[in-house]
């Protein structure tokens, strides 16, 4: 295995539980960027955010120190503290995968690997022979996205990997980009105090998401204080100083103490001497892989956001794992996209599965959908949190196909409608399971409901 990520550790240990010697060479640390500088931390940073919101916000909720209301003014954090704890967090996750790994036998090596030729694999600063093998998987991941005119120099213009050099909250930060990386960012910035500019290119953020999901948390983020910029696009940012200066397209200026870049990612097969064997890549250079992980070079495999089909942790590791499955024979499903579930970690988050609204609302996809709204939940109202809502897809039939939910642990509520999309269960048959009362999943059985047919 070439890459200690997701796809790369959880194939691993696959591959051990065949009876496979496994080797896995990693160069910055086992769990890869996921563990180490995207996902761990980010989502570490996101959880802090929310306890800052609802520190700041408990005074709605009757919360008095000392009898008086909060001061949402008074509500901050110690940076150093979070970020010692987010490294902290990272390391430990790392050190817990590495520790499982090598019980389940798997030896695992520092260094950055190539494929020098059918069967060989060499190891920078590895003094060992170059190790042989009969199947290989390739995970190395992705990284930022760079854009020619604004530079990261990792002090005062940054990619997410670099926020964790801050040593301090910055007086005012420009986001450039307001995809699910830049979103998050940007709103976990601004509930720990930071003024915050949001710059997106479209009609408005996460322009991939549900648009009425998108809408609600733009409305959130323009409450809290936040800036949003759209149909904005920025040409340039240049450090002057203390400060960065981010032009935009239309010549307009934005002065800030930092920005954040986040314009996607590029996938990491520079290096890796596919070439000596043949593994084909797309246009993007992504390593090209069938539903099964397969590139197009026998015996090799891909997974992860090396492969470019989806930049998500979860699909990484079941990528690997159907690879090493595949590999030695066993029973194995191909990747189905269509069951995936993702989430963003905005506040509130936004989670979604299967079949989108749009496509119904489009016509390409044949069924009907229906929006429950959170303002007449019971357990929202309690929480201070009914910004928000639940889309169920269902068929003509009655068959759930997807669905969209915004609300606080979105993340945690879209396993009930993944399990009904994936089981092929009818809105009856979701609508007929008992739910917790009050609970925010009762809405769920609440769609269900209105999507009954007599």
């Amino acid at each position: 295995m070439i890459g200690g990520g997701p796809g790369g550790y959880e194939a691993a240990l696959v591959a051990a539980q065949q009876g496979a010697e496994v080797t896995l060479i990693e160069r910055d640390g086992v769990g890869g960027a996921a563990v180490l500088t995207d996902c761990v931390p980010s989502k570490t940073l996101v959880a802090t955010a929310r306890s800052a919101s609802l520190a700041a916000e408990s005074s709605a909720l009757g919360v008095r120190i000392d009898g008086k209301a909060i001061d949402p003014s008074h509500a901050g954090v110690d940076l150093t503290f979070v970020f010692d704890r987010i490294r902290g967090l990272a390391a430990a996750q790392s050190a817990d995968i590495a520790a499982r790994l090598v019980a389940d036998g798997v030896e695992v090596r520092t260094g950055n690997a190539r494929v020098v030729g059918p069967g060989i694999v060499e190891v920078d600063g590895d003094a060992t022979a170059p190790i042989a093998y009969d199947t290989l998987l390739l995970a190395t991941g992705a990284r930022p996205r760079e854009l020619p005119d604004a530079l990261p120099d990792g002090e005062r213009i940054l990619t997410w990997q670099q926020v964790w050099n801050l040593t301090e909250l910055p007086d005012h930060l420009v986001v450039i980009g307001s995809g699910v990386t830049g979103a998050e960012f940007a709103g976990a910035f601004t509930a720990l105090g930071v003024q915050v500019t949001l710059i997106s290119s479209r009609d408005r953020v996460l322009p991939t998401q549900d648009p009425d999901a998108a809408d609600v948390v733009e409305g959130v983020f323009t409450r809290r204080g936040m800036r949003v910029l759209d149909h904005a696009r920025a040409s340039s940012a240049r450090v002057e100083g203390d400060e960065v200066v981010v032009t935009l397209a239309d010549g307009n200026r934005i002065v800030a103490s930092h920005a954040l870049v986040a314009v996607g990612a590029l996938p990491n097969t520079e290096g890796l001497g596919l070439e000596s064997v043949g593994v084909r890549t797309t246009a993007s250079h992504a390593i090209e892989v069938d539903r099964v992980s397969r590139t197009s070079v026998m015996g090799i495999y891909a997974a992860g956001d090396v492969t470019g089909v989806n930049p998500l942790a979860s699909v990484a590791a079941m990528q690997g794992r159907i690879a090493m499955w595949h590999a030695f024979g066993d029973a194995v499903a191909p990747l189905d996209l269509s069951k995936v579930s993702q989430a963003v970690f905005t506040d509130p988050e936004i989670a979604s599965v299967g079949v989108m609204p749009s496509e119904v609302e489009s016509g390409a996809v044949a069924g009907r959908v229906y929006t429950q709204q959170l303002a007449s939940n019971a357990r929202a109202k309690m929480q201070g949190t009914d910004e928000g809502f639940i889309k169920l897809v269902v068929s003509p039939d009655g068959v759930v196909r997807g669905g969209v939910i915004v609300a606080h642990r979105a993340s945690d509520l879209i396993h009930a409608i993944s399990l009904a999309v994936s089981q092929h269960l009818t809105a009856d048959e979701v609508a007929a399971t008992f739910t917790v009362y009050p609970s925010m999943s009762g809405s769920i059985a609440e769609a269900a409901r209105r999507l009954h047919v007599v």
